[in-house]
């Protein structure tokens, strides 16, 4: 399925089950070796937290999501917000965190990336350099599972063609293909070559209404970053009723650069690199009762 979708989009594609790579080593670096056991989606909170105008009580702990998806000492990949609680100022949260166990303390290989006080370019911060605890802000998408070696689902896609992004080409394929039955999967890639756009959120929360998706784009900064970056998406092919968002991807690099991403810029060249895994659950954690649609691109 996902095969034939990409084909659609991309000059090169090609998807195989494979042993998932062990990703304690490089470029990952994550504190588990692989995405399967038990793999679940949660979205926790969502954008109506952070437009039109924040809510800042809006906090939430990794540790405690784990045990609200009945799987303590989860390891959980994902894209969210930091909690502005611990750090003082907004930012893009890339959640790659070991939750705690009965055994074992939480191991935190999350990252930040912030708007650079000093040149407004990017600051991309190790969390646990600074920070000792697993909180995050206002919304988040996650994929967890036991961290376990496996069988995954290896994508790789070369070429864009098309004017979909990796992730929403991903998605909408299991959409067409699966209509009416939600599908979720989340998992890590890689954009091995190439460039991307990638917004960073500002340090201060808007003082005005975001009240459109052009007040919502005026107020981010966006970016071109450059290849290799480290991404962990969440899909879900379509929204049963939860008022989900049905994709959201964060990245991180090792040469400073990270956010959360929108496309490649360079279609030519760009090389993706994934590993996923469906998931078998989906928890919907703390829904706004007040919704909107904006600003979930």
């Amino acid at each position: 399925v996902l095969q034939k979708g990409l084909k659609e989009n991309f000059a090169d594609a090609q998807v195989a089950v494979v042993d998932c790579p062990d990703l304690t080593q490089e470029p990952f670096n994550f504190p588990a070796k692989g995405i399967c056991g038990k793999p679940r989606i949660a979205d926790v909170g969502g954008v109506p937290y952070l437009i039109p105008m924040v809510q800042k009580e809006k906090v939430y702990d990794l540790n405690t999501v784990a045990k609200d998806i009945e799987l303590p000492g989860a390891f959980i990949l994902g894209a969210g917000a930091v909690s502005s609680r611990v750090l003082g100022i907004n930012a893009e949260f890339i959640p790659i965190v070991k939750t705690k166990s009965e055994k074992k303390p939480a191991v935190n290989g999350s990252y930040v990336a912030q708007i650079n006080p000093a040149d407004k370019g990017c600051l991309l911060e190790k969390y646990s350099s600074k920070y000792t605890d697993c909180e995050f802000g206002l919304l988040a998408n996650l994929y967890a599972s036991e961290g376990q070696p496996g069988k995954v689902i290896e994508v790789k896609a070369n070429g864009r063609t098309g004017e979909l992004n990796f992730v929403s080409c991903l998605r909408q394929t299991l959409e067409k293909h699966y209509g009416e039955k939600p599908v979720g999967m989340g998992g890590t890639f890689v954009i091995q070559k190439g460039k991307a756009k990638i917004h960073i959120m500002p340090p201060e929360f808007s003082a005005c209404p975001l009240n459109t998706d052009e007040d919502v784009n005026n107020w981010l900064k966006f970016f071109e970053m450059k290849a290799p970056l480290i991404c962990q998406p969440v899909i879900v092919s379509r929204d049963p009723g939860f008022d989900l968002r049905v994709e959201h991807t964060h990245c991180f690099s090792h040469h400073g650069e990270g956010g959360h991403y929108h496309q490649d810029t360079s279609p030519d060249s760009v090389q993706y690199l994934g590993y996923f895994q469906p998931a078998e659950l989906l928890f919907r954690i703390d829904r706004p009762q007040e919704t909107h649609l904006v600003g979930r691109d």
